[in-house]
């Protein structure tokens, strides 16, 4: 007679407790979703809030762009001192990279460079270019926005000529088109950056921030592309569009930061409103025949 298999009275392979449901983890893990989803609620609340958005205008760091913006202008008028006491001799990398790009001359590359040319500098660069982009920001309720846009351009064309005279470096002498006096640093290069910053800091969105970088890029390659400007040329131009946006927002900080915030409240109470509007209202019940 075989012995009883007790195995079915006891199994061996018992449940594991951790394999179990546990309803306090359930519950850690919507307490903490909860939490999140109250922190979000708390900080459009503040944004709806005038005296927490007024809060934070008081808290706009300031600092680190001043201290940027001196140190690209800096840098820029020491590149452009060095150019002017070595007038006799380029750097290696101006003739080398004007040696290289002027070997892509021709078909579409001509086209893309005179059109760049037009957008950067110009009536259209100058005056169309920046009156159109004050008036957008009107419209779309930024006249602080505006105001520094156009006070930004103004002082980055400003500080360009300032250092062209001052150092007077000749331009490449294979040119495409026409110039004036000067090639350090680059107008059409500072006139990009300057928007680039300017636009970022205004429309703070890293891929405002990406298509501008993109814009000065290219624009520094069409300059010496077209002949009229050396590598390094571009560099300094870039440095002092930056620097001079980032020293200009130093003194608009606060406000440009209260009509960001004040846009946001306007946009999150239009978007409230109108899916309160869209809310389906709750059916009547019928009325039960007696």
């Amino acid at each position: 007679m075989s012995a009883p298999d007790r195995t079915a009275e006891h199994p061996t392979d018992s449940p594991d407790p951790g394999d179990a449901p546990n309803p306090h983890r359930r519950l850690g893990w919507r307490a903490q979703g909860a939490a999140v989803t109250e922190g979000r609620a708390a900080a459009r609340a503040d944004e709806l809030n005038p005296r927490a958005r007024e809060a934070r205008t008081e808290y706009v760091g300031r600092f680190a762009p001043l201290a940027v913006g001196i140190a690209s202008v800096v840098i820029a008028a020491l590149l452009g001192l060095i150019l002017a006491l070595r007038a006799d001799s380029l750097f290696e990398i101006d003739e080398e990279w004007a040696e290289d790009i002027f070997a892509l001359r021709g078909g579409i590359a001509n086209i893309f460079a005179f059109g760049m040319d037009a957008l950067g500098g110009g009536i259209v660069g100058v005056f169309v270019v920046p009156i159109v982009t004050a008036v957008i920001l009107l419209i779309a309720r930024r006249p602080w926005g505006a105001l520094f846009f156009i006070v930004a351009s103004v002082a980055s064309a400003g500080v360009v000529q300032l250092l062209k005279n001052l150092f007077g470096r000749a331009r490449p002498e294979d040119m495409l088109v026409a110039s004036d006096f000067g090639s350090f640093p680059s107008g059409h290069v500072a006139n990009a950056a300057t928007i680039a910053v300017a636009i970022g800091i205004i429309v703070p969105k890293l891929w405002v921030w990406i298509v501008g970088a993109l814009y000065t890029i290219l624009m520094a390659i069409s300059r010496t592309y077209l002949g009229v400007h050396w590598f390094t040329d571009t560099i300094g131009g870039a440095l002092i569009g930056a620097g001079v946006a980032l020293l200009v927002w130093t003194l608009f900080a606060r406000r440009l930061e209260r009509e960001r915030l004040d846009r946001a409240a306007r946009i999150a109470e239009r978007n409230r409103l109108r899916a309160e509007a869209h809310v389906t209202p709750p059916a009547r019940p019928r009325a039960t025949a007696s």
